[in-house]
């Protein structure tokens, strides 16, 4: 089966599961240092004082790591991918922790073409977050912007 690559390859309720993604404890700390330096992010100790329970990735870190895997699953080569204008709903329901592994599932929830540009659509989607336990750890809903294959 070709990858959907284009607007018109994808259809509501289609839905697709990727990435393996091993998170470890240096990469915690190097996120955290950099983007988000609280505490429970820095400090196994400190993490161990909260609700959490241990040291924890940022929630922008396992943003970042979905957004990875979701990169890397990507079809290579020409596509119609156009970005996107937003995500929607953007919910942490776990923490991430050294030592797990994530991986990513995206349902189409609908799609729409342009109104105002006919060679382009909108899908709209939810993406999905699980740990190595088929934990729900972060889901989100984005708007992204694909082209529709040309017509000669």
């Amino acid at each position: 089966m070709v990858s959907p690559a284009y607007f018109e390859d994808f259809e509501s309720g289609m839905s697709y599961e990727f990435g393996e993604y091993h998170v470890t404890k240096e990469e915690i700390l190097q996120f955290a240092t950099m983007y988000d330096p609280q505490p429970f992010h820095l400090s196994d100790e400190e993490g161990k004082k909260t609700l959490f329970g241990g040291l924890c990735a940022s929630g922008w870190h396992t943003c970042s790591m979905a957004m990875s895997m979701t990169v890397d699953n990507m079809p290579k080569g020409d596509t119609g991918t156009m970005g996107s204008p937003g995500i929607d709903e953007l919910r942490w329901h776990k923490p991430v922790f050294p030592g797990d592994t994530l991986r990513m599932k995206t349902t189409i929830l609908d799609k729409k073409e342009s109104r105002s540009r006919p060679e382009m659509g909108s899908l709209f989607m939810l993406n999905e977050m699980f740990n190595q336990n088929d934990d729900l750890v972060m889901s989100n809903k984005p708007i992204v912007l694909f082209r529709k294959r040309a017509t000669e």
